[in-house]
């Protein structure tokens, strides 16, 4: 039974959210606010948690200082925050502070737990197997894909779920395109619901863990009007 915890400062919805998510199946920790949240992740069951859904609009700490906190304490865990709003400034922010997916209030139950699901799929080992140059040290680069590990000049790089797919994903096949598109289905699956802000904050997230200078990326290419590739080339 998956373990969530769900962070909403609004009752009404929160208990809503809750009673969803225990008809399908999980298990449901709740927080009204992002220090009872952090609180609870430090306490004695916050290692039992496997996702959060964080509303972004919290008084006292608000969700992207959450997101950004709980990112600080581990790389493992998905975070899907939620917007009443949908603004696209509050949406980059929360993708830039590490989340891997949102979703905009009101949010009907189908559409909330199939996030979560494919949220979860994602935390899972990756099934990527060997592919032409895996373990080879590309520029200092090493990915090891059978151990799912990333190096660079020997020093391990932690890297959430869903920026470890994404990395995967584009070595596996490297100087091939890939577009936006295509990423959001492969990594977030998305096939209806798809925005291509999340290809992009992975992708700034990624590059800057990984490129000397993010702003002139060696192996995470931009193609201008297709998409991204893996280099170096």
């Amino acid at each position: 039974m998956p373990h969530v915890l769900l962070i909403e400062d609004d009752a009404s919805v929160r208990d809503g959210m809750e009673l969803v998510l225990r008809r399908h199946g999980y298990d449901v920790d709740t927080a009204a606010t992002g220090e009872e949240a952090l609180a609870l992740l430090d306490g004695p069951g916050g290692g039992k948690v496997e996702l959060a859904v964080l509303d972004l609009m919290l008084p006292g700490i608000d969700g992207f200082e959450v997101c950004r906190r709980i990112r600080a304490r581990t790389t493992a865990m998905p975070v899907i925050m939620l917007t009443a709003r949908g603004d696209d400034q509050d949406i980059v922010t929360g993708l830039e502070a590490g989340a891997d997916d949102y979703v905009v209030k009101p949010v009907t139950a189908p559409v909330l737990e199939a996030r979560i699901r494919a949220a979860l799929r994602r935390a899972e080992p990756s099934p990527a197997g060997p592919a032409p140059g895996a373990g080879a040290d590309l520029a200092g680069l090493v990915i090891d894909r059978a151990g799912l590990t990333v190096t660079k000049h020997g020093v391990p790089v932690a890297l959430p779920p869903t920026e470890l797919r994404l990395l995967l994903e584009l070595s596996a096949s490297p100087g091939r395109v890939f577009s936006r598109e295509r990423l959001l289905e492969s990594i977030w699956d998305h096939t209806f619901l798809g925005d291509s802000r999340l290809v992009d904050a992975a992708v700034a997230r990624l590059r800057a863990k990984l490129e000397d200078i993010p702003g002139k990326p060696r192996f995470v290419q931009t193609v201008r009007g297709f998409g991204y590739r893996f280099g170096p080339l």
